[in-house]
């Protein structure tokens, strides 16, 4: 049994699972492996270094089997040529993250590209909506990397934006390390799981070795955002997205000083950070890391981890049941409401009668969006997102 969702029908993969475009690390052999493990591998461009793409662009496009793989850039970071590049080599999709994407998205859409816009808060949301997003990734502020500085958690921005965003397809990211993530998204109303830290943790990843173990081996309590590494080591990342990294010397040294570190006088600070990366005393980039990082504790292939992923997705999400009926309260009143497995939520029926309740070839249908009940006696009234076991 296969986990179907709006997502997974949109790019006919088999899985409702994503790799985050992690800069740097998500390279082509890790999106390949994703796509061919029967997700949607997407390249970390970043900023979409030249030499970079050249070389990695090839490898995701000719590796991947003919499954669709796609390409993520940090909007505020990239002109339109970086764009017109990636798309020479027909990706499925393009992913754009953190600043302004309105500059590219018209090259998108002519080339026939999806279009994936991550978000961090509501009024990135709503400018994604309005630019006509195929995709919106929610990412709460658990997520290793980049993120909001003044986000929100996963748990309670999720089901906010998939809301806001309906009908438009919504992955969930930040914190998600195994199937049970995978799962709660789904039960939030996401259409899947956009996963970073954990796919860090694999073979194919484009990380030190000393990066990957230390992934393996830490906490989330050991993980925190900040700005003061990537002001010591000169990245121009616009202020309001902070990165959630494993703990540092340079940040222990330098924590809740980041207006200090950015004034000129500070510049040996920076210098000696330089030093320090030079020496090999300190890592080259930051361990970037997210909190489930509690969760990760091997090394896998990417492909393995895909389909270990979606196997224990289908188990926390429990088999499918014949419909019920249970007596809910609602605003004092006792009513009878049709109670159907959380794994297949109904959608709104407006005026009258019940959803369609579809399915296909043994895939569980799970559509984007909180379902709505009918009530027998009262109309519409919110989804009943009981456990999916008596």
């Amino acid at each position: 049994m296969a986990l179907s969702t709006s997502f997974t029908e949109l790019f006919d993969v088999e899985h409702p699972i994503a790799l985050a475009p992690m800069g740097g690390s998500a390279g082509g052999a890790l999106t390949a492996a994703v796509s061919r493990g029967g997700g949607l591998g997407l390249l970390g461009s970043g900023n979409g270094d030249r030499d970079w793409l050249a070389r990695e662009l090839p490898v995701a496009a000719d590796e991947s089997a003919g499954r669709p793989w796609g390409i993520g850039f940090q909007a505020w970071a990239i002109d339109d040529g970086v764009v017109a590049r990636a798309l020479e080599h027909d990706p499925a999709a393009v992913m754009l993250s953190f600043g302004d994407p309105g500059p590219f998205v018209e090259r998108i859409r002519t080339a026939g590209t999806t279009l994936i816009l991550q978000v961090t808060d509501l009024e990135e949301a709503r400018r994604a909506v309005d630019l006509g997003a195929d995709v919106i990734v929610a990412q709460g502020t658990e997520a290793g990397g980049h993120g909001a500085r003044q986000g929100r958690s996963t748990l309670p921005f999720v089901p906010v934006v998939v809301d806001l965003a309906a009908p438009v397809p919504v992955l969930a990211a930040g914190g998600i390390a195994d199937g049970r993530g995978v799962a709660a998204a789904l039960a939030l109303g996401a259409a899947g799981a956009l996963l970073g830290t954990r796919f860090q943790a694999t073979a194919e990843a484009l990380v030190a070795p000393a990066t990957a173990q230390a992934i393996v081996d830490g906490g989330g309590e050991s993980t925190e955002r900040n700005r003061v590494l990537d002001i010591a080591r000169g990245a121009r990342w616009p202020a309001q997205y902070t990165a959630r990294t494993l703990g540092h010397p340079f940040l222990d040294a330098w924590r809740g000083r980041e207006d200090e570190l950015e004034r000129s006088a500070t510049l040996p600070a920076q210098q000696a950070y330089q030093d320090a990366v030079a020496r090999g005393t300190i890592p080259p980039l930051p361990q970037w890391a997210g909190e489930g990082i509690d969760l990760i504790n091997d090394l896998p292939s990417a492909a393995d981890l895909v389909a270990t992923l979606a196997t224990q997705a289908e188990a926390a999400l429990g088999p499918q049941r014949p419909p019920r009926t249970t007596d809910t309260y609602t605003r004092g009143v006792t009513s009878r409401f049709r109670w159907w497995p959380a794994a297949r939520p109904l959608r709104s029926t407006g005026g009258g009668g019940r959803s369609d309740r579809r399915s296909s070839g043994g895939r569980v249908k799970l559509p984007t969006g909180a379902g709505r009940l009918r009530s027998r006696r009262r109309g519409p009234v919110p989804a009943f997102r009981a456990g999916w076991r008596s």
